[in-house]
């Protein structure tokens, strides 16, 4: 009888774990054990340490979800041998010597002109959620922005990865790719997906489906766990 995978969810910037609470009960009533994990945006390597920490927490086999930058922390973390299979949405997945910024840079997006740097970190203005969230209600924005979490401003510049670290070279891979993107640009999102031979699911969302798109998220990652499962 087979085990189905624990899913474990890994957040981007400008957000913590209760940005995937729309797709977690879901997951949780088909028979998966869920966790969200929560680190701190303050450097990646610790981010990934967290990760690695949470997968000692939980039983194996693993699908990791990841979400923006969370593309990058499971492209790390995906590499142990715990890990079947990987899930990206509308998300980053830095190859070896490669940061997020050199991938942002490649095709740059509307959100960055919304942000500002202070303390530290790199703060959303409030305006910043037309492209960060633009499909959701004005009063979902809202909250975006008043639970947004702020990454340590030089974030991206940090993950160069070695030839061993990069998950989805050895681990199958789905990719939610969101076509009215404007944080990390649509484009960006089909060079990644290709490169990595992810199987795509193309949907009409702003950076966060798993916010407005809830159900096109869960069947992906429904047919992902069902895959490695």
């Amino acid at each position: 009888m087979s085990t189905k995978p624990t899913i474990v969810f890994c957040h981007g910037i400008w957000a913590d774990g209760s940005c995937f609470n729309k797709v977690i009960p879901a997951l949780q009533a088909n028979g998966h054990d869920v966790v969200s994990v929560q680190y701190g945006l303050d450097s990646f390597e610790e981010d990934v340490a967290t990760v690695k920490r949470t997968l000692n927490r939980v039983g194996s086999p693993v699908l990791l979800v990841g979400h923006s930058y969370g593309g990058a922390t499971i492209t790390a973390a995906g590499v142990d041998p715990r890990v079947v299979g990987l899930v990206y949405i509308a998300a980053v997945a830095p190859d070896a010597g490669e940061t997020v910024q050199n991938q942002l840079d490649k095709y740059p997006s509307d959100i960055f002109t919304r942000v500002e740097v202070a303390d530290g970190r790199a703060w959303m203005l409030p305006n910043g959620t037309e492209f960060f969230a633009g499909d959701l209600p004005e009063a979902e924005q809202k909250l975006v922005w008043a639970t947004h979490y702020a990454p340590v401003f030089d974030l991206f510049h940090q993950q160069k990865l070695g030839p061993n670290d990069i998950a989805w070279k050895s681990k199958p891979s789905w990719y939610v790719l969101a076509r009215k993107d404007h944080t990390v640009h649509p484009d960006l999102q089909r060079w990644v997906s290709k490169r990595m031979g992810a199987t795509v699911t193309e949907v009409e969302s702003s950076h966060v489906p798993m916010l407005s798109q809830p159900d096109v998220v869960i069947d992906v990652i429904g047919k992902a766990a069902a895959s490695v499962g």
